[in-house]
């Protein structure tokens, strides 16, 4: 695995995601997380949502991604409305390039699209308890935790639901 010296600025080059990083994303998907999705799942929602999957580059290479699907939901925010969500559903960064805002950069990207390009009035995600960098990240990017989810993931882990406001919601 390459190490990639702290104080070297690297040229990260954001943007939406495309047929030919599928591979890449996969790869790094199956690299980073233990939940792993088919082509078809990744593919089925570049399709539906692209300008909701973010990849960021590196020398010609993919080295992280956020992807997201729109839903309509009971709010995870506003108990007992009807909300439209980005339910971001996997975020993943190769491990060299972790700690480096690339992760921080992605996200905001992706919530300002579901925001402006999507008009959802909340995001949401799952992590698991004990990814401590990841929560505080999303933190960091205005989430809060609003639930637990019991045994969530195969592996019987618990996950934290987070979520944030994309926009002002007053009364409904």
């Amino acid at each position: 695995m390459q190490r990639l010296e702290k104080d070297k600025q690297l040229r990260i080059i954001y943007r939406n995601a495309t047929l030919d990083d599928l591979t890449q994303v996969m790869n790094i998907n199956r690299v980073c997380l233990p939940e792993n999705y088919t082509y078809s799942f990744f593919h089925s929602l570049l399709m539906e949502y692209p300008k909701a999957f973010w990849v960021a580059e590196h020398e010609g290479k993919v080295v992280g991604y956020v992807m997201c699907r729109i839903e309509r939901i009971l709010s995870k925010i506003d108990p007992l409305r009807i909300r439209k969500a980005g339910h971001i559903v996997s975020v993943a960064m190769l491990p060299e390039y972790r700690r480096r805002g690339i992760g921080f950069e992605l996200m905001r990207r992706t919530v300002d699209s579901l925001r402006e390009v999507y008009n959802c009035d909340e995001a949401y995600l799952e992590v698991r308890v004990s990814n401590e960098p990841a929560i505080n990240l999303y933190k960091k990017l205005g989430f809060a935790i609003v639930s637990v989810q019991k045994s969530y993931y195969v592996d019987g882990e618990d996950a934290y639901v987070m979520a944030r406001r994309l926009k002002h919601q007053g009364a409904a």
